[in-house]
């Protein structure tokens, strides 16, 4: 005979603080295998889009992204993303886009730098934007051209002797140049 205890429904409890630690941490870990849908080398992290995880009072979570431009169309899919690769560890998050401050090139982080190139995009230069603080208050300019190089390097050999071919490329985010000592054309992320 079962016992009346085995046959009730399981209530789910929120997480104890060591349990939130712990599982907040196998959420990163599994977020940090989310590649970006329109640059599949670099990862969603690496390129500052994930701002943060935040367990809720009642045990749920919430993953907090930021586009990086308005109207972005690969965020519904790094939404499905999100949740899908959540879902795999048995969480059950809301994914909220926050919007401001706006994204900025600045929140890539080194890894995504030296990825971009080694894909062939030559990352974007800095625009000297520092914190979240500073992004609020600094109009942005998307494509600004007081924030390009003068010479953007060539991802393939490293040559400084480019041009751009178009201001944009095959994403918005995006500018078209040619190398002329390689000849090679690439795109250079252009800094936002």
């Amino acid at each position: 005979m079962a016992s009346s205890v085995a046959s009730a429904p399981v209530v789910p409890t929120a997480p104890t603080p060591p349990d939130q630690a712990a599982l907040l941490a196998r959420i990163w870990a599994a977020l940090d295998t989310l590649s970006d849908p329109e640059i599949p080398v670099v990862t969603l992290r690496d390129m500052g889009i994930l701002r943060d995880v935040v367990c809720q009072s009642d045990g749920s979570w919430t993953v907090v992204i930021t586009p990086t431009y308005s109207g972005c169309p690969a965020m519904g899919q790094i939404e499905d993303d999100v949740r899908a690769t959540l879902a795999t560890l048995g969480v059950n998050a809301r994914v909220q886009t926050q919007l401001a401050p706006a994204w900025t090139t600045d929140w890539m982080n080194q890894a995504a730098r030296d990825k971009l190139r080694a894909y062939g995009i030559a990352p974007p230069a800095r625009c000297g934007v520092r914190s979240d603080t500073d992004a609020t208050s600094t109009v942005m300019q998307f494509a600004a051209r007081r924030h390009t190089l003068d010479v953007v390097p060539c991802p393939h050999c490293g040559s400084h002797d480019t041009t751009e071919t178009s201001h944009f490329g095959s994403t918005a985010c995006k500018a078209l140049y040619k190398c002329l000592s390689c000849m090679e054309p690439f795109d250079y992320f252009k800094p936002y």
